[in-house]
Order: structure tokens, then C-alpha cells, then sequence
């Protein structure tokens, strides 16, 4: 994707092809392809990292955001623990602390720090982190060049579900440096050459039929667990938009009193615009000279032509009241991407549907801990399709499922409309 390469700053992540990792299932294994994957993806953390100083690393600005400097050992202590000490035998522990300190919701790993106090770790320091992710990073490798075949077999899938699972965590970095630069007064950007993608400008609809077709992971390359199984689904006729919706768009809702107007908004979605003081997209500020926005290269103008973004379920909700249309389910937004018939479908923002975030048909979480990973998230959450423009390369999938709560506004999110019934 375009878009990664405004936000990468490393010259030494390898090669653009050493990310995806080989397929699972190729014979012999190309040890030396995973190890370039996983130095690629470790490398990618370090270069957005990389401008930040050791201030910018330890802030948290709110309990939904965690520290830069988090997100390198959460990451490490992830590959720690689910690969070295549990298939690397006579793997020493870099620092049994640091398992309670960086272990993030996995509770059958053990106990760990509240999530809230994450930016009180001030030891270990940004300096020791970066030791405790070379320790890793050295065994890590020893492991993929040394094990026996059969350690291998169960050893790989789960450096995997771990590469992705950094990948998530990159993104995470960024939404919520940005965040914290929005609290200072001072607007400070995390790059100053950072821009949008360019826009594909297509018009028009995706028209949808009534039918029965089938959604979900299809058994080829990477899923989460939360992509399978595949399932028939019945699809009704419909419209999808081929665009985004724009900033342009959203200032007209703005103009019409869309944040003043109750007959717009779900019940709890008045409620947040009241206590939270709700009148625009998050980060949007006015001034006499018009709008403005925090972005990753500080303070800028609204661009009325690029996509609207932080907004929450609920303000999609409103907007698509307010236009009379609706947000498309998921199932209609993975058919029409799936054929490429949607723009921007990806490296823009994650796009909200009206689906709630539940397991398909015959869903079963992995074993052990790592069925914690996303089964025991399937509740009062809304699936976000789609990528942000904050994605790493490589990260996304027509099948990909992404979840958040209806108030949260911090990640690049956006919408599509649709209209039901055509």
C-alpha cells in the first residue's frame, strides 16, 4: 500500500518481499524467508519509533491509547512468551518482571499491569527496552535457524499470528502518538512530510442483487480466527458507494446542525455528544480562519476533498440518517470489495459497517491463551472493514475484521454509505 511508505522511516527494513512471510504449507520450509519477515516487521516498529523522543515514548494520554515504548516490549513479551518459553527448551527469561509489565489482556499468561497505569512504567527505560527486543530478537532467530522440523510445525503459525499481531500494534503507535500530540497546546507533529494518499476519485454505486453467497477466510494465506469460518450469507439488494465520504460532505452535516439535531442520533450517541461536547470529527478545531485538523504532520487545514476520519459508530450513524442512506453491513462491503469495485477500499480510513461484532457460524477461538485474542471481544463492538492510512504493508485483507466500540473516534475511521432495498 501507498500509504505505508509516507509513515515508514526505516532504510533497513528489508526488502518490500520479505513481507508477507511464506505460506505455511510450502515445501521444503525457507527458514531464511521467515527470518527476513520477522526482522522486517521488527525493524518497521523501531523506524516509527524512531521519531520520537523518549518523552513522546512514555506518554499515555488515555486509557483506550497505550505508551510507544509499551508497544515494543508488549510486542516482545508476546513473542516471548508464546514461542520461546514454550517451544524454545533451555530459553532463559530475559527479566520474569517484564511479564507482568507488558503482558496486555491474555489472562491465562498471568497477572499484568492495569491497563490505565501502562504510562507510569517508567523503568525499564526506552534504552533497556530496546536490549530486552535484541535478547528476543537473537533467540528468536536462533529458534527459526535451529529447531527440529517438528518444533517448527508448531513453532511457525504461531511466529505468524505474532508478525500480524505487531503489525496491529504499529498502527496502534501511530493513532495513539496522535492522540497524545492533540493534547499539546503546541499542535507538534510526528512527521512533517507525512500526507495523505491520493484519492481514486471513483463515482457512483456498487448495485448488489439478492442472493445467497458465501463471506469469510477462504483457506488460503493469513486470517485471524475471528475470519472463519466461511459461510453462506443472504445478501438483499442493495447500493454501495464507490467513494468515501468527504470532509466536504461532513461539513455540510455540520452546517445543517447534524451535532445539535436529536432526531439523528441513537439514544447513547446523544448522550456522548452531550458529555463529551461532540461538534465535529475528533481532532477537528475551528477557528476565525476556518477548520483545521491534528494530523501526524501537526496542525492542518481541512482538505474538503479527503476523507473524513475520527469519527465514532455513532457519528456515522447520524451522517447516514442525515443523508437518508444507510452504512452497509459487512457482508455487503466483503462482496464488493472482494471484486475491487469499491475506491479506496484500503490505505485510506477503516470504514464502519452497521454489523456487530459477533462470531460467524461455527466460530471457535484457538486453544490456550491465544484463543483470547479476539473471541472474548465479541460483544457491544461494530466491525470496521477495510485499512487506515496508518496500516502497515502487507496488514490487509478483503476478509479482514476490524472492531471497535461505538464512542471511540482515535483510530483513522471513516464511512461508505449505502442504500438498502435497491
Amino acid at each position: 500500500m501507498a500509504a505505508s511508505a509516507a509513515i515508514s522511516h526505516s532504510a533497513d527494513s528489508g526488502p518490500a518481499s520479505a513481507f508477507p512471510p511464506p505460506s505455511l504449507q510450502a515445501r521444503p520450509v525457507d527458514r531464511d524467508a521467515w527470518i527476513a519477515a520477522y526482522r522486517t516487521v521488527r525493524a518497521e516498529t523501531e523506524s516509527r519509533a524512531a521519531p520520537l523522543s523518549l518523552e513522546d515514548q512514555q506518554i499515555q494520554s488515555m486509557e483506550d491509547a497505550s505508551p510507544t515504548k509499551w508497544h515494543r516490549a508488549h510486542t516482545t513479551w508476546f513473542f516471548e512468551q508464546f514461542l520461546l518459553c514454550e517451544h524454545s527448551p533451555g530459553y532463559r527469561i530475559y527479566d520474569e518482571r517484564l511479564h507482568y509489565l507488558f503482558n496486555s489482556y491474555y489472562v491465562q499468561a498471568g497477572p499484568r499491569q492495569p491497563r490505565f497505569m501502562r504510562g507510569m512504567i517508567t523503568r525499564p527505560t526506552a534504552e533497556e527496552t530496546a536490549a530486552y527486543r535484541a535478547h528476543v530478537d537473537g533467540a528468536i532467530e536462533s529458534l527459526l535457524r535451529d529447531a527440529e522440523p517438528a518444533t517448527l510445525e508448531t513453532v511457525l503459525p504461531i511466529l505468524e499470528i505474532g508478525l500480524y499481531h505487531e503489525q496491529q500494534h504499529q498502527e496502534l503507535m501511530l493513532t495513539d502518538i496522535l492522540h497524545a500530540f492533540a493534547q499539546n497546546p503546541l499542535g507538534p507533529a510526528y512527521d512533517e512530510a507525512w500526507r495523505w494518499p491520493a484519492s481514486e476519485n471513483r463515482k457512483g454505486q456498487v448495485e448488489l442483487s439478492r442472493s445467497v453467497s458465501q463471506i469469510g477466510h477462504c483457506g488460503e494465506g493469513f486470517a485471524f480466527d475471528n475470519e472463519s469460518p466461511r459461510h453462506d450469507v443472504l445478501v438483499l439488494p442493495a447500493a454501495i458507494d464507490r467513494a468515501l465520504v468527504t470532509n466536504a460532505q461532513w461539513l455540510s452535516f455540520i452546517e445543517d446542525g447534524g451535532y445539535r439535531r436529536a432526531e439523528l442520533w441513537l439514544s447513547d450517541g446523544w448522550g456522548k455528544v452531550h458529555s463529551e461536547g461532540w461538534e465535529a470529527p475528533g481532532y477537528w478545531r475551528q477557528t476565525e480562519d476556518g477548520w483545521s485538523s491534528m494530523t501526524l504532520a501537526g496542525i492542518r487545514p481541512i482538505d474538503p476533498s479527503q476523507p473524513v476520519t475520527h469519527i465514532s459508530y455513532y457519528e456515522a450513524d447520524a451522517f447516514a440518517r442525515w443523508a437518508g442512506r444507510d452504512l452497509p453491513t459487512e457482508a455487503e462491503w466483503e462482496i464488493a470489495a472482494r471484486d475491487g469495485l469499491l475506491g479506496d477500499a484500503f490505505g485510506h480510513v477503516w470504514q464502519w459497517t452497521r454489523s456487530a461484532y459477533g462470531p460467524y457460524p461455527g466460530y471457535r477461538p484457538l486453544p490456550g491463551a491465544l484463543g483470547e485474542y479476539n473471541g472474548k471481544f465479541m460483544s457491544n463492538q461494530y466491525v470496521l472493514r477495510g485499512s487506515s492510512v496508518a496500516t502497515s504493508e502487507g496488514h490487509a485483507r478483503v476478509g479482514y475484521r476490524n472492531f471497535f466500540y461505538a464512542h471511540q473516534r482515535w483510530q483513522f475511521t471513516g464511512l461508505r454509505l449505502s442504500d438498502a432495498g435497491r
